[in-house]
């Protein structure tokens, strides 16, 4: 009889949706950010959508219903649920949309490419029919895949390693949002139907793209943990060449500008992207300093070209990351981009990069000079076990730099507090490898 009881009540728990052993599913999406979180543990520090009451915890599987839980980026504290995937280049219906659906008035990247090739058309800025027709196109699609996320939110995935939830083709956008969690997600592939080609762009032009998979902007108290960020799907290594340049689709992985603040990104993988992570959008943007405090940790950054973070102005806590670059990563520019006022504080990170990539690759200064490092491991390649040289990224920088960039100077101003325990690089690079990411909260 006790055994059938047993069989019995697990039979109704799983026709409830509950699992047999309840207490191993852990409810995550109340869950706010420790106090010694980083960054975004200061001033009062990140709670999200953890006081929201149950008509705003919702569980949603299509575009549709995201958009009605996001409530046009209301301020009412929510919890939105992810399960499966989310696909926002569809619409109302659930129905697929391409981007030969997006276009309008006429456009077409064929007569768009003869309108402004550089060789009859030459350096002038886009503009005309096809251009405008570009314009509405792309408005087109911003309409299907900008989805605003309001203050006082929490955006968790239900899923474990081997099925993730996902949303796919879509751009997070917190503008002016304070408070905010995002944990447990993958976001793959946020596809722009539409680049703009810009003639004078780098001397040598180039494809502008419009869309990141999370876009901060003036945002406050932001907490992303254990996401996967990639353009899976459509990587812009196999995009064709036109006017001699790769005709790229995605912009970055995730940006943080226009003063947002007191940001934590943790135990995250940022990966087969170009431009992954922009803090600070132009050297001129002054209204930036004193803001822009963000928290990086134990996140992996992998087969990531650049940008992994390139910074201006903001106080940036970098510790227990990993980057790996793979062997055939040719197209590699560098990982820490130092920018105008930044004061980056680096600690305990560790590289994998193949032979033909040397330490001197790893930091670049664009125009800044503050940059303290210490406990920096680097391999190539390190084995499983660990291996590696501890290497001083400041003093190579500055003894093998071709004289294009300035030299860097340790004193940054400032010492972090707000973090918990910093392990070896080598420690972490293990940790990282086997959690960071959707799917992995322990």
């Amino acid at each position: 009889m006790r055994l059938r009881h047993i069989v019995a009540a697990t039979a109704l728990l799983g026709l409830l949706g509950v699992p047999a052993h309840a207490d191993e599913a852990r409810d995550i999406s109340r869950d706010t950010l420790p106090v010694n979180g980083g960054w975004a543990a200061a001033d009062g520090g990140t709670t999200g959508g953890s006081t929201a009451d149950d008509a705003h915890v919702f569980t949603v599987r299509n575009r549709s219903e995201l958009v009605r839980a996001l409530d046009g980026g209301s301020a009412t504290p929510k919890i939105i649920r992810i399960a499966g995937t989310i696909d926002a280049n569809t619409d109302d219906d659930g129905d697929r949309l391409s981007c030969a659906d997006y276009a309008t008035d006429g456009y077409s990247l064929k007569k768009y490419l003869a309108a402004y090739d550089p060789r009859t058309w030459g350096s002038a800025k886009p503009s005309g029919p096809q251009e405008q027709a570009r314009q509405e196109s792309a408005a087109k699609q911003a309409e299907r895949v900008e989805l605003a996320v309001g203050s006082n939110t929490t955006i968790v995935g239900l899923g474990d390693s081997k099925n993730t939830a996902v949303l796919k083709g879509g751009s997070l956008q917190l503008k002016g949002a304070d408070n905010v969690i995002i944990r447990n997600l993958e976001l793959r592939d946020a596809y722009d139907c539409f680049p703009v080609w810009q003639p004078n762009s780098g001397g040598l032009g180039d494809w502008k793209t419009a869309y990141d998979n999370i876009w901060l902007r003036g945002a406050t108290h932001v907490w992303i943990d254990h996401v996967t960020v990639s353009d899976k799907g459509h990587p812009d290594e196999k995009e064709p060449t036109y006017f001699a340049r790769n005709y790229l689709r995605h912009d970055g992985l995730l940006d943080i500008t226009n003063a947002s603040d007191l940001i934590t990104v943790s135990w995250s993988r940022f990966a087969d992207h170009d431009k992954a992570m922009l803090i600070g959008n132009g050297d001129t943007a002054t209204g930036d300093r004193g803001k822009l405090r963000v928290t990086l940790h134990h996140n992996e950054f992998e087969s990531v070209v650049q940008r992994a973070p390139r910074v201006r102005f903001g106080q940036v806590h970098l510790y227990n990351n990993r980057y790996v670059v793979p062997a055939d990563g040719h197209d590699y520019r560098y990982s820490i981009g130092v920018g105008t006022e930044s004061a980056i504080y680096a600690e305990n990170n560790a590289f994998t990069t193949p032979g033909h990539i040397e330490v001197a690759d790893l930091v670049k200064s664009w125009n800044g000079t503050a940059f303290h490092q210490s406990g920096t491991l680097w391999g190539s390649p390190r084995t499983e076990s660990g291996g590696g040289y501890r290497v001083d990224l400041l003093a190579i920088h500055n003894a093998y730099n071709s004289g294009s960039e300035r030299d860097l100077t340790a004193d940054v101003g400032w010492t972090p507090t707000l973090h918990g325990e910093i392990d070896s690089a080598k420690a972490a690079d293990r940790e990282v490898a086997r959690g960071a990411g959707a799917g992995r909260i322990s």
